[in-house]
């Protein structure tokens, strides 16, 4: 009898014991053999062991916190997972994450792939360098120039919808149910966050698929998806393009990143385990594919009836890689739903942060007043230009500390060094290790800030060294693989912010309020509610 069979032939009580120890050797020996000389490095006891620790920290949506709290336990240097370390140093930014190191994406990016590989999550060097170029000349600042007018367009509706709410509010009105605010003492009181999220998402839906998805006019969270997506991916006809179902985009959107982050730490064996028997992956698989729904639509309704406009879309069907070929339609679609996410998220997540933390900052709120009220205080138009606001160094020292406090990505994005290893801080880590520099502890690192690094203070960039102080400030990630919509998102905060606060006050609902935050991939606020009224300039 072969050793199969012997092992076919056992018994429940056999492999009652057998299982626990197949397990146990499967997590024991590599940390014995250490392979990646990482057993050297502190960290919680699991994660020494296994990945299952990380997992379950990013499943409770406090991962950029809890590594935060690890490092300022253990050091610059903390084990997350058996072969992945993080090192909370600005000066490790540039070995990680530079042109040149050889370091490469994890598997960690697999659990984003929905429609195919993007920009975002492709592993492949000559894959990404060869989408790069499609894409970059995209999001060159000339290019997002182009952008401005459909910005400004949407965020004259979303001053149009609050105007109507502060006059009726004034009058002590409340607003119909799903609106969900109320007037009392002089202003409205409302959760500022929605609003903000359908903003982003009309933004984004204008410049990625040729329409917004009108949610600043409904007040409502909604978007068209796909429920056919394979013959949607594969016709132009508007048959397949109608067949849709509506679902709650903001929601879906942040379903997804949740599973998707927490997904990618768990090792590649484990996922689709964990899809089957555990009904909170079950479910954020759904919202992948909804999510991806979103895209197929849009897109296959865009292209039914093609308009002349100088659209995200329009721009990547016109580019083309080194040998002239253009991006197939399944690839076009996943680019549109990279920018459909990143779009939306950074946009929303940024404009609420920092109007909470303007509410609870008067000081800086009314010094922000004074100098759009110096630059735009005469103009009659609602909505500023990005020309009036581009060099206004307070806005933009209030859009950086946002970013800096709040770190919307603050998870150390996880890279793989290549062979022959890479030295990090006078460290040296072989092939195959996994490195990740958190961006929430970086954005907190006294040397660079600061003792009051842990504080909302815009004052900081204008009497700090701004060169020390850029060196530990990564909001969009650094090198190759950074964000290429970086100018995109840079011109819509300070249009948004600049036309928001030139034009309303706020205030905190109570004055103890916190900023609750869910970390997916992103940390997102899951409520901002402020009292608002017109101001007078």
């Amino acid at each position: 009898m072969s050793v199969l069979d012997h092992f076919l032939a056992a018994g429940p009580l056999t492999w009652a014991a057998l299982v626990p120890a197949a397990v146990l050797l499967v997590h024991l020996v590599p940390w014995l053999l250490d392979p990646h000389h990482v057993r050297k490095y502190p960290g919680p006891l699991l994660a020494r062991f296994s990945d299952a620790w990380l997992g379950w920290v990013a499943a409770q949506g406090r991962r950029s916190e809890v590594v935060h709290e690890l490092h300022k336990k253990h050091g610059t240097f903390v084990r997350l997972a058996p072969n992945h370390v993080s090192i909370a140093d600005p000066d490790a930014i540039q070995d990680v994450y530079a042109h040149g190191n050889g370091t490469t994406k994890s598997n960690f990016y697999d659990a984003f792939v929905s429609i195919q590989r993007g920009l975002f999550n492709t592993r492949s060097r000559p894959d990404h360098a060869r989408k790069r170029k499609i894409v970059s000349h995209i999001f060159s600042q000339k290019s997002v120039l182009e952008f401005e007018p459909y910005t400004r367009i949407h965020v004259a509706t979303l001053i149009s919808q609050w105007d109507r709410m502060c006059e009726q509010g004034a009058k002590g009105m409340s607003g119909p149910e799903g609106e969900g605010w109320r007037g009392a003492d002089g202003r409205v009181w409302l959760d500022c966050l929605p609003w903000f999220n359908y903003l982003a998402f009309d933004i984004i839906g204008d410049l990625a698929f040729g329409a917004p998805f009108g949610m600043l006019l409904a007040g409502a969270d909604a978007a068209p998806v796909a429920t056919s997506q394979k013959a949607a991916m594969e016709s132009y006809g508007q048959e397949a393009a109608a067949k849709v179902q509506y679902f709650p985009a903001v929601q879906v959107l942040n379903d997804r990143g949740e599973y998707s982050a927490s997904m990618g730490v768990l090792p590649p064996h484990w996922r689709p385990l964990a899809v089957r028997f555990i009904p909170w992956y079950r479910n954020g698989g759904e919202q992948v594919k909804r999510l991806a729904g979103i895209a197929i639509a849009a897109v296959a309704k865009r292209l039914t009836a093609p308009a002349d406009r100088a659209d995200l879309l329009a721009k990547l069907q016109e580019g083309k890689d080194d040998e002239g070929n253009p991006m197939g339609r399944a690839e076009l679609t996943a680019e549109a739903l990279t920018q459909l996410i990143a779009g939306s998220d950074t946009t929303s997540n940024s404009s609420c942060a920092i109007t909470y933390h303007l509410a609870a900052n008067p000081l800086v709120q009314q010094r922000l007043q004074q100098e759009l009220d110096e630059v735009l205080g005469n103009d009659d138009e609602a909505v500023a230009t990005f020309e009036q606001v581009k060099r206004l160094r307070y806005l933009e020292a209030v859009v950086n500390e946002g970013m800096r406090v709040h770190s919307t990505s603050g998870i150390g994005l996880p890279r793989v060094v290549p062979d022959g290893g890479i030295t990090v801080l006078g460290e040296f880590f072989p092939g195959g290790t996994v490195l990740s520099v958190p961006t929430y502890t970086v954005h907190r690192n006294r040397a660079a800030w600061g003792d009051d690094a842990d504080v909302f203070r815009p004052e900081r960039w204008l009497e700090r060294d701004e060169k020390a102080m850029q060196k530990a400030f990564n909001p969009f990630s650094f090198g190759p693989r950074s964000c290429v919509g970086r100018n995109l998102a840079s011109m819509e905060l300070l249009i948004i912010l600049a036309s928001v606060l030139r034009r309303y006050h706020f205030v905190l609902e109570t004055p103890e309020m916190k900023l609750d935050i869910r970390e997916g991939f992103l940390r997102k606020p899951l409520e901002c509610r402020v009292g608002m009224r017109r101001r007078s300039v």
